[in-house]
Order: structure tokens, then sequence, then C-alpha cells
């Protein structure tokens, strides 16, 4: 039985899309986070230095149990779960897609 490159090359096409377009999610993703990253760092260094010039008060042990739910290991995994749901939702090439996601991360 020989192989026709017709009968391969939708399924070629559609793994290299998805790769491609997986890498360049990822890749985004983790560009953005470190502008996010950046942004909540000097948000923290503004309102540091507006508590001590006695503008603001801070309850920071009401803030760590307000936060701390966010990064329970559950939390974590749900919204991973949920993020590469809605990326892949509807997808053929969803087998690809991840792996690029994740080198795209991993690069970026």
């Amino acid at each position: 039985m020989e192989w026709e490159w017709s009968s391969i090359a939708p399924f070629a096409e559609q793994l290299g899309f998805g790769l491609v377009a997986g890498f360049a999610v990822g890749y985004a993703l983790k560009k953005v986070g470190k502008v996010v990253a950046v942004l909540v760092g000097l948000l923290f260094v503004a309102v540091q230095v507006l508590a001590s010039q006695g503008f603001l008060t801070v309850h920071w042990g009401e803030v760590q149990a307000r936060v701390d739910p966010w990064f329970e290991t559950d939390t974590l995994d749900g919204a991973w779960r949920s993020l590469v749901g809605v990326l892949t939702h509807n997808l053929t090439f969803a087998g690809a897609f991840v792996p690029g996601l994740v080198v795209g991360l991993r690069r970026g």
C-alpha cells in the first residue's frame, strides 16, 4: 500500500497549523503575563509608598486571606483546564495545538 500525499496533506496541514497557532497563543500569553506581572509589581510599590507616607492603611492579613484561595492546586488546575478547553473548543487540530501552546509558553 502506497501513501499518497493527497490523502495525508489535510492531516499534515491541520497538525502544522495547530502547532503554529498553539505556539503563537502560548508566546502571546507569556508576553501578556510578563506585562501584567510588571503592572502588579508597580501597583504594589505604589501602595507601599502611599502606606509608608500615611495615605493608606493596608490590612495585609485580609489581602492574603482573600488571595490565597486563588493559588490552591485545584483552582490552578481548573483554570488551566478551562483555558485549554476554551482555546481548543471545536478545533480538529487540538492535539497539535496543546504541545504548541506549551512550547510557546516556555519560549515566550
